[in-house]
């Protein structure tokens, strides 16, 4: 924004009923340009509404993959070229959808923006979500599938094969975000999972950067690190595994000075802040204050891996959002993770703001 455009921001905060008239005598210019400010202004959205309201920054903005997971445990170890006999069970999922849920159970508002064919799936997600999220922004297409995740677990849990119908992503282009460009811009964080097509990514790092919207990117997948911006301008919150980081960076990773070699690689690309997730190892994290290792939350029994990541990120993002430092926040995506590990759920339905403080009080 301009001077001019700054001093009728602060006009409307003082008074959102003052007339055109009023304010352009205050400011000392002619009330047709002042029209014209108040007009683009209201383009930018930053102002709403006839009285000239300031929009509301409450609102999380996800934006990404929202699928059916199907998961497939299997009763013995696995046993390739033959049949093996196996459980199953069909939930609700996708990064994207998984990290709105986690966001919305903690009491944050959230909106999702995805793409999600006319179907008996986006009936089924949209039906178990809608409680924690928002779907005013979803655009459904009859000629498509809603994305689709299916899991191949072994008898302890653990991930052996994953089969992902994705297709429907592609199209969520800028022209699609474009729509709904005043929500981004007056959002309270944006969080886009690399299902999304690459210059989605680079529209939506833009908007983020030029309007100073806190930013999140969270890969879904190496494959999926082509759709990475070419920098990390601009990007406030960057969190990946050692497999996507191996790929963003092109080398490997064997050892804690490794990762905070990666880390410091990281920030210097522009993020601000970094986590690097390792498992049962625990998180490298990083910004412009220090770099350290933390280690993991111990986890009793683990049930299912699934959504383990993306609750992390979760809590995280609920942390840094309402006020915990960078280093709190990600001790409470670390506890998020290991209940998550213990749950046969994608999303745990026990999760609370309150439960989750309550542990850290602990």
């Amino acid at each position: 924004m301009n001077d001019k455009e700054k001093q009728v921001i602060d006009m409307i905060k003082a008074n959102p009923y003052l007339s055109q008239q009023e304010m352009a005598t205050q400011l000392n210019i002619s009330r047709p340009a002042l029209a014209n400010i108040i007009s683009g202004l209201m383009k930018k959205g930053e102002i709403v509404g006839r009285a000239y309201i300031l929009p509301k920054k409450d609102a999380i903005v996800v934006i990404g993959g929202a699928n059916v997971d199907r998961k497939f445990h299997l009763n013995n170890e696995v046993r390739y070229g033959t049949s093996n006999i196996a459980s199953s069970h069909s939930s609700v999922g996708g990064v994207a959808r998984n990290i709105a849920e986690n966001l919305g159970r903690l009491g944050n508002s959230v909106k999702l923006i995805t793409i999600m064919g006319n179907d008996q799936d986006a009936y089924q997600i949209e039906q178990e979500s809608s409680t924690y999220i928002n779907f005013d922004l979803v655009e459904k297409r009859e000629n498509e599938t809603t994305g689709s995740y299916t899991a191949i677990l072994s008898n302890d849990g653990e991930l052996i094969l994953g089969l992902a119908n994705m297709a429907i992503y592609d199209s969520l282009i800028p022209a699609v975000l474009e729509k709904h460009e005043s929500t981004l811009i007056n959002s309270k964080c944006i969080v886009v999972d690399l299902n999304c097509p690459k210059e989605t990514v680079e529209y939506l790092k833009n908007i983020a950067e030029v309007r100073n919207v806190p930013f999140a990117i969270v890969p879904v997948s190496s494959p999926k690190m082509k759709n990475m911006p070419s920098d990390l301008k601009g990007v406030t919150y960057f969190i990946c595994n050692l497999e996507e980081v191996e790929m963003y960076l092109n080398g490997r990773i064997e050892s804690l000075i490794d990762c905070e070699v990666a880390v410091k690689q990281l920030l210097e690309l522009g993020a601000e802040n970094v986590v690097l997730t390792m498992g049962d190892k625990g998180v490298y994290i990083g910004n412009y204050s220090g770099r350290k290792h933390l280690e993991a939350v111990k986890v009793n029994d683990v049930v299912d891996v699934t959504g383990a990541g993306d609750a992390f990120v979760g809590a995280t993002l609920h942390g840094v959002l309402n006020g915990d430092s960078f280093e709190d926040a990600v001790q409470l995506g670390l506890y998020n993770a290991s209940k998550t590990l213990e749950s046969d759920k994608t999303v745990r339905n026990d999760l609370s703001a309150e439960e989750l403080y309550n542990w850290r009080n602990l």
